[in-house]
């Protein structure tokens, strides 16, 4: 093994977020002359250069941006790891960082997270909220939330609920122009569309006998975050076609209304995506299974704000 210090893995990661030796070293408590060398030390072993270096700034260079990701889970497993070993109680601690669909956060996950958190107070969440697919091991994430199935059949994954998308509308919107009758009546509605995978989400598809059909939709409103589309909808602007899962409480309400009653929109899986299944930190397991519960308190059909009693589903 090339890398013989802990150390200088340490001066490495606090370089790459205080900008310069100087404030690795006072995060650190040895003197910048220390730490220049630790990092030098490392350098040599890994025959890489880590850092630009110019007399007002360190700038990480490809490979040392490629080894920061991998040495700040490695320090979080560590520290994780001795925290265990103090603990009687065996308590969980460290960062779980979590990627997740924006609708699907606000709609029902954030209650979720709330409450993990208050379960464990050693640990903390780090959420990246987008539409955009991360990738596990390039952003650095140790949990990514993924709607449809998966591209990739080597990525560690668990499926957590299975949704459907509903075609609805806000009753404001329904005085006005009228619901559909059939998905061939869409060409003549207002459609809210966002993007899915970097595109346009304007083919939706309904099945009613076994049968298929698919419609390309239009309006005058796009947007590359599906929760303003959702926004949008709530402020009777269009027709929206949306996981069930992200307006849950909306169709409870009676703020959006379900339409087509005799047509079933596009069933897909929520994935929970894993970097790795070698080894998963405990506060990483215990999220899953957190999620996990909650939503086959879902399918048991409880309120997503209440947790869930049934079995976990993998």
């Amino acid at each position: 093994m090339k890398i013989q210090n802990v150390e200088d893995i340490r001066v490495l990661v606090e370089t790459a977020r205080g900008g310069s030796l100087t404030a690795a070293a006072a995060v650190l408590g040895i003197t910048p002359a220390a730490a220049s060398a630790m990092l030098k030390r490392l350098e040599a072993q890994l025959d890489a250069r880590l850092f630009e270096r110019s007399t007002r700034a360190m700038r990480i260079t490809p490979q040392g941006q490629t080894l920061l990701d991998y040495a700040t889970r490695a320090l979080e497993l560590l520290e994780e790891g001795e925290a265990q070993l103090a603990s009687e109680s065996r308590s969980l601690v460290g960062t779980v960082r979590v990627a997740a669909p924006s609708d699907l956060t606000r709609s029902v996950l954030l209650p979720w997270f709330d409450a993990f958190v208050e379960s464990h107070p050693g640990v903390r969440v780090a959420l990246t909220v987008s539409d955009r697919v991360q990738d596990v091991l390039r952003d650095a994430v140790d949990i990514a939330l993924r709607y449809g199935a998966l591209s990739d059949s080597g990525l560690v994954a668990r499926q957590l609920h299975t949704t459907r998308r509903v075609l609805c509308a806000a009753p404001a919107y329904l005085q006005r122009h009228g619901a559909p009758q059939t998905p061939g009546d869409l060409a003549q509605h207002n459609c809210l569309t966002f993007h899915l995978a970097g595109k346009r989400y304007d083919a939706w598809r309904f099945e009613q006998a076994g049968h298929w059909t698919e419609v390309r939709v239009d309006g005058d409103r796009d947007a590359n975050d599906a929760a303003i589309a959702h926004q949008w909808a709530l402020a009777g602007a269009g027709l929206l076609y949306k996981s069930e899962l992200d307006v849950v409480h909306d169709l409870a309400s009676g703020a959006l209304v379900r339409l087509l009653a005799d047509w079933h929109g596009e069933h897909y899986p929520l994935n929970a995506i894993l970097p790795s299944n070698r080894f998963v930190p405990a506060r990483v397991r215990a999220l899953v299974d957190f999620l996990a519960l909650r939503f086959a308190g879902l399918q048991g059909g409880q309120n997503p704000g209440v947790p869930g009693a049934s079995g976990l589903k993998r």
